[in-house]
């Protein structure tokens, strides 16, 4: 399967690693407190409402299974002292289409930095030049501009709005469709089957 092989990605400033059970209680804290991440996510419908995270215990068990899942890549973004800022992830597998889905979660130390922009290119890369994708794609809201400048500052163009796709503090919120081809200029290699890259492997993304 295409996500097995679970890479480290090293960049010049954030290190992508597989994660495991224990980044959960990492990652469940930065969206219990970090309130941004529910919002811009889609994930609250106010800003009066409560994030509900499962129990850490499930938590910690899902994140053990996508240790080693074989639909979707999930690594932990790392940075300096090794403390987890966050997560992007790969799912959304379509065999037949060479396709994908992204998404990802950085919390507010990570914010700012360009930590995201990098994060964001590395995975990118390693999906498109490496696994051999043909495409990946991505949802952003309206109402995070800040995002989808980070998008396209990488490379993902813009492909379709959905009108009215959230419904956010009474107000009706737009959703943005955006894709990465192995085709364009950004990511300009000959496509090919996957190549896996070793644990240890230094890459840097373009730019």
């Amino acid at each position: 399967m295409i996500f097995s092989h679970k890479p480290t990605l090293r960049g010049e400033r954030v290190t992508l690693r597989p994660v495991h059970a224990d980044d959960a209680d990492v990652l469940d804290e930065i969206i219990r407190k970090d309130p941004e991440v529910a919002i811009l996510t889609g994930t609250v419908h106010s800003r009066d409402e409560p994030v509900t995270n499962p129990p850490i215990e499930t938590m910690r068990e899902i994140y053990r299974r996508w240790s080693t899942a074989d639909d979707r890549l999930v690594l932990a973004v790392t940075a300096g002292d090794n403390s987890v800022l966050g997560e992007v992830v790969l799912n959304d597998w379509d065999k037949e289409n060479r396709s994908c889905g992204f998404r990802t979660l950085i919390g507010q130390a990570g914010r700012g930095r360009g930590l995201g922009t990098e994060a964001t290119r590395l995975i990118v890369a390693y999906g498109l030049q490496e696994l051999g994708l043909h495409r990946i794609t991505l949802q952003v809201y309206a109402f995070n501009p800040r995002a989808r400048h980070v998008y396209e500052k990488v490379g993902f163009r813009l492909e379709g709005t959905g009108r009215d796709a959230l419904r956010f503090d009474g107000d009706w919120i737009d959703v943005h469709y955006m894709a990465a081809l192995a085709t364009d200029p950004e990511w300009a290699v000959e496509e090919s089957a996957a190549v896996p890259v070793p644990s240890d492997h230094r890459r840097r993304a373009p730019r």
